[in-house]
């Protein structure tokens, strides 16, 4: 092969250290963004190696290619229409017969496969041995050995894919099913070889699908002209097939299975151990009857106490140097509105945001250290049990958790789950996770009124009210809304694995890298509008402004929760997205006073009299609980493919907000607080 630029995709199951790998092979040359027309996260990196520069892209972790999840439909997708030059299918070596179900698979679409028996440390230790020489040879493709998490078999990888590509042969590789439906595939392949343009998966490999009843085959293959004959033989087949053996899907997937279960067999071999593994002792107390809930709460509880006190340190460098900064422009800039709008508009919105970056690095940090450990599954089985109860299982409980990051890939995790109701309830919850958007306006508020002994119990407080309140919805949906049976709970656990500083690093920068962006455009430019909105028409007096006269028109539908006209201002604007309610209260206060350098916003809130710490309790559960911002609304959208659950969420959310911020102003000021 000449062409010195290569596309290697990653495929895997889900915990077979598919992304540590692909940390391994990018390092920091990486980049985030969606598969077109999807909502599924795509991973993208570069890597050179000799003469050659592979554009590696992980693919969403899968267990299969069957068309039941936007997952497997995005891998099989682009395999097949983008045609990556080799797919590199990360197999993890303590669970090699379940995972080579998705080997065969992909052998199965006719490109280029090498193996990569990842975690083959962990299998030693367990007593499995695995002869690649054998399991080469029944797979026809190579076998790579490597330990992700210590950067072992790294370049081996792509040695071999370099060498793979420049054969540039497809895979050979064919696993025969039974006479009966042998027979039905020589004719439905016959039909295909008939159509001369537009047939771009493998004809074998189609006339499987029509076999299996995959709908997603059918209706691409619906659209092609001269498909016909073909889709109406695989039906006749397929009825008879039902008629005679069973289903032909389950023929079809009983004789893989039979196939890995020989192949395994035959290249594996294992030294039982009697003694309990590290990962079972573990889990008897970690996900123990008694102690799982208690040590799992305690994490979260120490967790969010590192957010706000451990934060607080290079919280208050950066925000010193962006006072600095702002002072520096200020002694500069003559007084007026340029000085104004640079000072008040920019530095006292956006800096305001930017400040509570090394809070949010702490939380990411803490979720990437959950992920990469293992314990994330455990915490999912943990509250299986609660999760039952409203209806649920343990695995809506993991988007739930990666809403403490971010909503939008909290709602795009929910295609994990297999029922539609399920996953369309959890859609609905997943905003009540407080996710990293909403920490800042929870640091300024503690700050400003709660003593630091008490900082990190009041955020915990907020962090589980979300949960409970996820709980207490889902159970009301799942009654009244969306009726039946949930599904049981079946959910992989994973060894337990020593994290990576590399791995945990990346995972971590990359979630922050969404936070700056969305400071350098959501809330720049909602900045930039809200100081024209304070200081226009007038700013003296700032109730007559545009800003004062909108937070005006709202007020009486907040004043019951204790809310005056600038939260008024500041709830609207965020909207938007939930951290540009301190970028706006930051220009407004900013613009409030009469100094040349502004006031911190902490201090400022804390020393407005309309403000006590009622108030701010009040403001946090609303900001909790109300519309999720524009960017979860759009996902919610394309999920669920309907403006009905787009725009339901934000409205019953909003009013529930409304409701829960009101008993606790007017309960709380009656008890004198």
């Amino acid at each position: 092969m000449t062409n010195t630029q290569l596309t290697l995709a990653l495929a895997g199951n889900p915990n077979s250290g598919k992304t540590t790998i692909f940390n391994n092979l990018t390092g920091s040359n990486q980049h985030v963004g969606n598969y077109p027309g999807v909502t599924v996260e795509k991973r993208e990196g570069f890597r050179k190696y000799q003469d050659k520069e592979f554009i590696v892209v992980d693919l969403p972790g899968t267990y299969g290619l069957m068309a039941h999840s936007a997952d497997e439909l995005v891998a099989r997708s682009f395999i097949v229409h983008d045609k990556p030059d080799i797919i590199v299918n990360i197999v993890d070596a303590t669970n090699l017969e379940r995972n080579l179900y998705l080997t065969l698979q992909l052998l199965e679409l006719e490109r280029p496969v090498i193996i990569a028996l990842n975690m083959v440390d962990v299998a030693d230790g367990k007593g499995i041995q695995i002869d690649d020489r054998l399991l080469a040879q029944a797979l026809q493709t190579p076998v790579v050995r490597s330990v992700g998490r210590q950067n072992q078999g790294t370049e081996d990888i792509l040695a071999v894919a370099a060498a793979t590509a420049e054969h540039s042969q497809p895979c050979r590789f064919t696993l025969l099913y039974g006479s009966k439906i042998e027979e039905a595939l020589d004719r439905i392949i016959d039909l295909l070889s008939q159509i001369r343009t537009g047939l771009r998966f493998p004809r074998r490999w189609l006339a499987l699908k029509l076999l299996e009843g995959d709908t997603e085959a059918s209706k691409y293959l619906s659209g092609i002209q001269g498909s016909e004959l073909a889709i109406a033989t695989a039906s006749l087949f397929r009825q008879e097939l039902f008629e005679e053996l069973g289903d032909p899907a389950l023929l079809i997937a009983e004789q893989r299975h039979r196939f890995v279960a020989a192949v395994y067999a035959h290249s594996v071999t294992i030294h039982e151990d009697e003694e309990m593994t590290t990962s079972d002792k573990l889990d008897l107390v970690l996900t123990g009857r008694f102690s799982g809930l208690p040590i799992f709460l305690g994490l979260m509880w120490l967790l969010f106490n590192m957010v706000f006190t451990v934060g607080a340190y290079p919280q208050a460098w950066i925000e010193d140097s962006v006072g600095s900064l702002a002072q520096f422009v200020s002694e500069y800039l003559t007084d007026g509105e340029l000085r104004s709008f640079i000072v008040d508009g920019i530095f006292g919105g956006v800096g305001s945001v930017i400040v509570f970056l090394p809070n949010i690095l702490i939380l990411f940090l803490g979720i990437a250290f959950m992920e990469d450990t293992g314990y994330m599954a455990r915490a999912a089985f943990i509250m299986d049990r609660i999760m039952r109860a409203v209806g649920l299982h343990g695995k809506s409980f993991i988007p739930l958790l990666l809403g403490f990051g971010c909503s939008v890939p909290a709602i795009m995790g929910t295609r994990s789950l297999e029922s539609p109701r399920d996953r369309l309830v959890t859609i609905l919850v997943a905003p009540f996770m407080s996710c990293s958007a909403k920490l800042p306006v929870y640091t300024v508020l503690i700050g400003a009124f709660f003593d630091e002994t008490v900082a990190g119990t009041v955020l915990f407080s907020i962090y589980f009210l979300g949960i409970l309140l996820a709980v207490m919805v889902a159970r009301v949906f799942r009654t009244l809304i969306f009726r039946g049976e949930s599904d049981p709970f079946v959910m992989e656990m994973p060894p337990y694995r020593r994290p990576t500083i590399k791995s945990m690093v990346i995972h971590m920068w990359e979630r922050s890298l969404l936070y700056l962006r969305k400071a350098g455009t959501i809330i720049l430019s909602v900045s930039i509008l809200v100081w024209f909105l304070v200081n226009y028409p007038t700013a003296d007096p700032i109730a007559q402004s545009y800003a004062g006269q909108l937070g005006k028109l709202v007020e009486p539908l907040i004043a019951p929760l204790g809310f005056d006209w600038k939260l008024g201002v500041g709830l609207v604007s965020a909207f938007t997205a939930k951290e540009v309610l301190i970028s706006t209260l930051g220009t407004i206060y900013h613009v409030d006073q009469t100094g040349e350098t502004a006031v911190a916003l902490q201090e400022a809130i804390g020393n407005d009299p309309s403000f006590r710490p009622l108030i701010a309790y009040s403001l946090m559960i609303f900001v909790l609980v109300y519309s999720p911002c524009l960017a979860a609304i759009a996902v919610i959208k394309r999920e669920t493919n309907s403006w009905k659950w787009a725009l339901f969420s934000p409205v019953y959310s909003t009013v529930l907000a409304w409701i829960l911020s009101f008993i606790v102003f007017q309960v709380g000021t009656l008890l004198g607080y």
